[in-house]
């Protein structure tokens, strides 16, 4: 019974930590950036988009769909750092184990 009680105890621990990580990788920012940062988009490290920036300079009627391209490529550049930043700090707490559901969308 002794091991039992230690292994859910462990197990309380791990959750907690994951908790707390989750709450920390909310209020984390990273950056992704296209067309040499004329567009830049921003997400949590949860991998919500909060917003995305756009040079006046790249705004050419003419040009919407390169403009939509570049919006497109910062938001995807944005989201894999925020899935990495959610990884490393995940993996920090479970020592590697692949826990489902953790890690968001995508993992």
């Amino acid at each position: 019974m002794y091991n039992m009680q230690r292994v859910l105890k462990q197990v309380q621990q791990v959750q907690e930590a994951l908790a707390r990580i989750q709450a920390e990788l909310a209020e984390e920012r990273v950056e992704g950036t296209a067309g040499g940062g004329t567009v830049r988009a921003v997400c949590n490290g949860q991998g919500d988009l909060l917003s995305v920036t756009i040079d006046p300079s790249v705004v050419d009627p003419q040009e919407v769909s390169m403009l939509e391209d570049l919006v497109v490529a910062a938001t995807r550049d944005a989201l894999q750092k925020a899935r990495d930043l959610a990884a490393t700090r995940m993996k920090a707490v479970t020592g590697g184990l692949q826990l489902p559901g953790f890690l968001g969308p995508g993992t």
